[in-house]
């Protein structure tokens, strides 16, 4: 006799909606697909930190300022939007898996490249290049790893996944104490090369996802109607990822440069200090994961980005080292604790048959506009200093955020192919 389909009843905006089946056990892979998606994005952003770590060295070798040299930073966050637009509509139309493959290979060669560019004009056309990869890495392999998941558990792991982010950072600091006063810059970037190999490991443990291969569109024209009906959906998911960048690469982007200007800190001395606060950065996305799978997406954002707020005053004016270590810390705890519920707030969002390309395009559109912040922060440290334009930025950011989260939907614990 076949089982008794189960149902269960998950309150959201107000209403119950009904699943089927919401005990059924994940894909046996789903360990391998969430691996996949955490050590890609870790490996996109190793790379993209080593150049905040390494900003002013690199300028000095090219003979530019600190501004121009941030530009850098904004333009592979431009970029990204065109990567995930690419990649998003590969992954919706063909499949998870292969555009994950290529779009790993593309960025580990512009990675490596970058370790090799002879002038600051062809640095910048790298680190665009670069930001298409970036781009497409994080909507292709969260919709894989999420579609995968227990959805008991997707809070946690959707922590876990989105600190790949802060383990690359991570990661970044730690090569750069090691390696950096030994050999320069450049060869940090060789180890780039890396994601090569993580597109094998894709190629023979992670299957094609499930939940596409039920609800995919059978043709470009139905994939375009798709994602043109969901306008109101992409428009308020690119105003919240929007804020959410400016709050990241508002506290993360310039804080070695503020460290190197203000508290004349060291090339070790800042690596130690990003490393700690990417630990802080870990353990808030996991915890903070967790806390939403009990009491809502939207809910612990708003918790932990208000926290934010009360942080700034120690992450920037603190009056002693230790102090400062532990602003640092607490702030990352809070920055990626709201950051960390992201994967699974926005794949619970999508409908089954755009969730390669709307969570990841609306993301990657948010860091288009946030990625001024970069810019935006030296240009106020010139008149303000770079404690009090830093304080502004993430007071401003962190606030707008809360609100945003606070006024949109949720759907947690959404069963995949369940219907959306």
């Amino acid at each position: 006799m076949a089982p008794i389909p189960r149902i269960a009843f998950t309150w959201a905006d107000g209403c119950y909606t009904a699943s089927l089946n919401p005990s059924a056990s994940a894909p046996s892979d789903h360990r391998s697909a969430l691996a996949a998606g955490f050590l890609g994005w870790t490996l996109d952003a190793f790379d993209f930190f080593l150049v905040t770590l390494c900003l002013t060295a690199i300028g000095k070798e090219f003979h530019k300022s600190d501004a121009e040299m941030a530009f850098s930073i904004t333009l592979t966050l431009a970029f990204r939007p065109a990567g995930a637009f690419l990649f998003g509509l590969l992954a919706d139309r063909y499949g998870r898996r292969l555009p994950l493959m290529i779009d790993l290979v593309f960025f580990s060669i512009c990675e490596v490249l970058t370790g090799l560019a002879p002038s600051y004009t062809s640095f910048l056309v790298l680190r665009a290049l670069f930001g298409i990869g970036m781009g497409g890495e994080w909507g292709v392999g969260g919709s894989l790893a999420m579609e995968k998941v227990p959805p008991k558990l997707r809070g946690v792991l959707s922590g876990l996944l989105q600190e790949g982010y802060a383990a690359g950072n991570l990661l970044a600091a730690i090569a750069f104490f090691f390696l950096f006063q030994r050999w320069g810059w450049r060869p940090l970037f060789f180890l780039g090369g890396l994601p090569a190999l993580l597109a094998l490991f894709v190629r023979f443990r992670v299957k094609e996802s499930e939940v596409w291969q039920k609800s995919r569109e059978e043709s470009w024209g139905g994939l375009g109607r798709a994602i043109a009906s969901h306008w109101k959906l992409f428009l308020y998911l690119t105003l919240l990822m929007t804020m959410m960048n400016f709050v990241s690469h508002g506290t993360q982007d310039m804080y070695p440069t503020f460290l190197e200007r203000q508290w004349h800190f060291g090339p070790s001395q800042r690596s130690v200090m990003t490393g700690i606060s990417m630990i802080g950065a870990i353990l808030g996305g996991i915890a903070m994961g967790r806390l939403s799978d009990h009491y809502g997406r939207r809910r612990v954002m708003v918790w932990a980005l208000l926290g934010g707020i009360l942080m700034v005053p120690l992450w920037v004016f603190s009056p002693s080292t230790a102090l400062l270590v532990l602003g640092a810390f607490l702030i990352q705890f809070m920055v990626q604790g709201a950051w960390g519920i992201i994967p699974a707030h926005l794949a619970e969002l999508s409908p089954n048959s755009v969730r390669g390309f709307l969570p990841g395009f609306s993301y990657q559109c948010g860091v288009l506009v946030a990625g001024s912040v970069t810019y935006i922060e030296p240009i106020l440290a010139k008149t303000m200093g770079y404690a009090s334009a830093m304080a502004l930025t993430a007071v401003t950011v962190f606030a707008l955020a809360a609100i945003v989260a606070a006024a949109g939907k949720e759907r947690k614990g959404q069963v995949f192919g369940a219907g959306v």
